[in-house]
């Protein structure tokens, strides 16, 4: 068995684990050039190759405030479609849910001055946290964000968690609040 983190994009995160946390596959996916939709049917193709049988898998939820809202909207559901059509099912997390499963809230600063993470701010911050929570080191932040959804698929099946914070990520996946319509 193993813990499988994606973290989609034009370039995906790809991190594999087995149940003692030993890294497995650690990759950042491209897919074959940098025209769609080859670059994005390659990169599906590419990430079903590593899948196997048994694997727990979490994948990151489509951000909201991507410049590139089709795009992503497209590689997310060309990744979804595949797992699907291949049985296998996967908890998905919100890009926010895999911050705060390492502590990392989006703000620096006291209350009355806080200033608002943002690009390779927010990254870094992603980046140190996993250092401090796991150990785990990497320079490319999509294979960071596919190592704490690693952790998280980890802690989803296994149900244990360390910090309040992991928690309040696990019960949120397993019984998200239905939105009133």
């Amino acid at each position: 068995m193993r813990f499988v983190g994606i973290d989609p994009s034009t370039k995906t995160g790809f991190v594999a684990m087995d149940r003692y946390g030993n890294i497995q596959v650690q990759k950042e996916l491209k897919g074959i050039g940098a025209v769609d939709p080859k670059r994005i049917v390659t990169l599906t193709d590419e990430i079903m190759r590593h899948i196997q049988p048994g694997d727990v898998i979490c994948i990151e939820g489509v951000p909201f405030d991507t410049q590139r809202a089709a795009q992503a909207g497209w590689i997310h559901g060309s990744i979804r479609n595949a797992l699907f059509r291949s049985k296998f099912s996967y908890y998905e997390a919100t890009p926010n849910q895999v911050k705060k499963f390492v502590n990392v809230t989006g703000w620096v600063g006291d209350i009355g001055s806080k200033k608002r993470l943002t690009g390779k701010d927010k990254k870094k911050a992603v980046a140190e946290a996993v250092i401090e929570h796991y150990g785990f080191i990497n320079k490319n932040d999509n294979i960071v964000d596919a190592y704490v959804l690693a952790q998280i698929a980890f802690a989803l099946w296994t149900r244990k968690t360390y910090q309040s914070y992991q928690e309040e990520v696990v019960q949120a996946i397993l019984n998200p609040v239905k939105k009133a319509k």
